[in-house]
């Protein structure tokens, strides 16, 4: 029996989503345990699990566990969905920034908002190493949790063996070009890398025909896609980048510190906010249907860890999207730093093709975004709170937006906010 252990379970939707697309395929007989530090939140996700299952007439075995290790115990695969601080600290990432004058609108990737989401995450993610080290070393570890760059990266340097990142931006970004061009999806071909939420859409054909041509021939019939933040990058970079607008804004320092950009590019700030909003909603209408025994409207996700566990478990050959190390994949890159690109996996795992040098202007972007990561990992890695300022510093649009005391000043104010969720050596205010 394959045990498939999902830590942060309790992001009851996300959870369903992924089972419910595991369910539809053959996997034979599987355990599904499921963790949470939360009680009702795990409790939910373990009726929302059973009724799924019934739903897709499967039988898995469904454990539930508040101690982690107990649900890692001899587990072929982890899914990572953990948020730590959940709503009230994404909160803390949006408020005192804002003081500051710093506008975001995701805040989960890169930037201030970025970096403390990953301080805060990586004790968790140290713990869960050493779990996954002690009781399943061999476990595939498919990790969702953002910021996935920093995570992955530092789940490397723990040692963790089999480790990859997923994130459906490139696939949702492919089909939307592919409707914006008026081409069905199945019929194209494409290639993309970079890094996560920046990654670059280096092919885009139907057979011989390149359709980047079509997608200019539209972005000039229909003058409102000019008013998105990655039509306009592609038009000044010549290659589209794999995230919302909302999100590509944040890695680059042209446009929320100005007011003139943000107007014309309709850029929401703290659009987060809101979809924690309604992620909340969308829990407490799952609870509260499943108590009182209604139906709950599932939808498949397309995601990519139920295709991974199906091609590792079955053979069957797939091709997806992961973010993993970069061992010359991408040689205009960091050496050793996460990287967005193709995979194949099939019996022997996940293994990752090299895609070559990205253009010079696209491999620069990427080196700027990757300098925060690779200092906000040093920072946990080397506990070092002076790399916490440091990354801060170097972030595009942090930098572009406060003069260096106060970046070390918000520093100081998100440190102490969330000192109860970092490392002690990371808790010091520094002048």
């Amino acid at each position: 029996m394959r045990k498939i252990a999902f830590i942060g379970a309790g992001s009851v939707v996300f959870t369903q989503g992924l089972l419910a697309d595991l369910f539809a395929l053959e996997l034979g007989p599987v355990e599904i345990a499921l963790h949470d530090i939360d009680p009702e939140r795990l409790e939910t996700a373990a009726a929302a699990a059973a009724y799924i299952a019934r739903e897709r007439g499967v039988v898995p075995r469904i454990s539930k566990h508040l101690e982690r290790r107990a649900a890692l115990d001899g587990a072929d695969f982890v899914i990572n969905i953990v948020q730590v601080g959940m709503n009230a600290a994404t909160h803390v990432d949006f408020e005192i920034p804002a003081r500051y004058g710093i506008r975001q609108t995701i805040g989960d990737t890169l930037g201030v908002g970025g970096v403390f989401r990953a301080l805060r995450t990586f004790p968790v993610l140290r713990g869960l190493a050493k779990d996954i080290a002690d009781v399943c070393p061999d476990a595939w570890l498919l990790n969702y949790t953002n910021p996935m760059v920093m995570n992955v990266w530092y789940l490397k340097a723990l040692g963790v063996r089999n480790v990859v990142g997923l994130c459906h931006s490139v696939y949702w970004t492919m089909q939307g070009l592919s409707e914006l061009v008026g081409v069905p999806y199945d019929d194209v071909t494409y290639l993309a890398a970079g890094v996560n939420h920046q990654s670059w859409v280096l092919r885009f054909e139907r057979g011989a025909e390149n359709l980047y041509d079509r997608l200019d021939e539209a972005i000039a019939a229909d003058p409102e896609l000019l008013r998105r933040v990655r039509v306009d990058m592609y038009r000044r970079l010549g290659f589209y980048p794999t995230e919302t607008s909302e999100h590509s804004a944040e890695y680059v320092p042209w446009y929320l510190g100005h007011a003139r950009e943000i107007e014309r590019l309709r850029l929401p700030i703290g659009a987060y906010l809101d979809i924690v909003a309604d992620n909340l909603a969308s829990y407490e209408q799952t609870r509260n249907a499943l108590k009182a025994g209604e139906p709950v409207e599932v939808d498949p996700t397309m995601e990519y860890a139920p295709q991974i566990i199906h091609s590792i478990v079955t053979g069957t050959p797939r091709t997806v999207y992961g973010n993993v190390p970069n061992t010359g994949l991408i040689p205009n890159l960091q050496s050793g730093a996460v990287v967005e690109v193709p995979c194949l996996v099939d019996a022997s795992g996940v293994r990752p093709t090299a895609v070559g040098a990205l253009p010079a202007q696209c491999a620069a972007l990427n080196r700027s975004y990757l300098n925060v990561a690779e200092l906000a990992v040093q920072a946990a890695i080397e506990e070092d709170p002076r790399a916490i300022r440091q990354a801060v510093m170097v972030d595009p649009a942090t930098a572009a937006a406060l003069p260096v005391e106060q970046i070390w000043e918000l520093c100081n104010d998100l440190v102490l906010a969330h000192r109860n969720y970092l490392d002690p050596s990371l808790r010091a205010a520094l002048r």
